[in-house]
């Protein structure tokens, strides 16, 4: 159990996927102007990370490896990943137009986030049994929705404040904010002697 804890403290604070490993950045970037619409995008990639890191582990210890196919485990999962959200994105028109329309052209970017395909190939290379790489691409994508939810919250607050001068406004702060929240999130680490 302590196990367990350590692996979901450590995916969502210490090793964050968008603040210390850097995955994520594009849709981390586009999506976070609204705080309604990092939550939709955050369920989204939790939904698709989950069973995706579900299927890749079953597809990697039951099919690539006993066949010794490992060499095709990044195409595999890649596919793996666009077919989950090409029926997500199908779900997501049928049940709330509105979340599809927010989400727009980030959704079908899901497919080349690397953060899911990054999930996928940790816990291939970390050798995590099925639970445990569940447990780590969930506390993985709370990680990722925290650091857009954050995100956008901080940009929503930036948008009504006059203090901001006008060449900064926008993009350019931004990104500092988001680099000041990785440095930050990098204290988590600890000091290395």
């Amino acid at each position: 159990m302590a196990t367990y804890i350590a692996i979901i403290i450590t995916a969502i604070f210490v090793n964050n996927i968008v603040f210390a490993q850097f995955l994520g950045i594009c849709p981390f970037i586009g999506v976070s102007k609204r705080i309604d619409s990092a939550l939709g995008m955050g369920a989204a990639v939790t939904f698709v990370m989950a069973v995706a890191t579900c299927v890749t582990t079953l597809l990697w210890q039951l099919v690539l490896v006993p066949l010794g196919l490992e060499y095709v485990q990044t195409i595999v999962y890649i596919l793996v990943i666009a077919i989950l959200v090409q029926m997500l994105e199908i779900v997501i028109r049928k049940v709330s137009p509105a979340l599809y329309a927010a989400l727009g052209v980030f959704l079908p970017l899901i497919t080349t986030n690397c953060a899911v395909l990054g999930v996928a190939l940790i816990v291939t290379q970390k050798d995590y049994p099925l639970l445990m790489s569940v447990v780590y691409a969930i506390a993985t994508a709370a990680g990722f929705t925290m650091a857009l939810v954050l995100f956008a919250g901080i940009r929503t607050r930036l948008d009504i404040t006059e203090r901001v001068p006008a060449p900064m406004r926008g993009v350019p702060v931004a990104l500092i904010v988001a680099g000041l929240l990785a440095m930050a999130f990098m204290g988590f680490a600890g000091m290395k002697v």
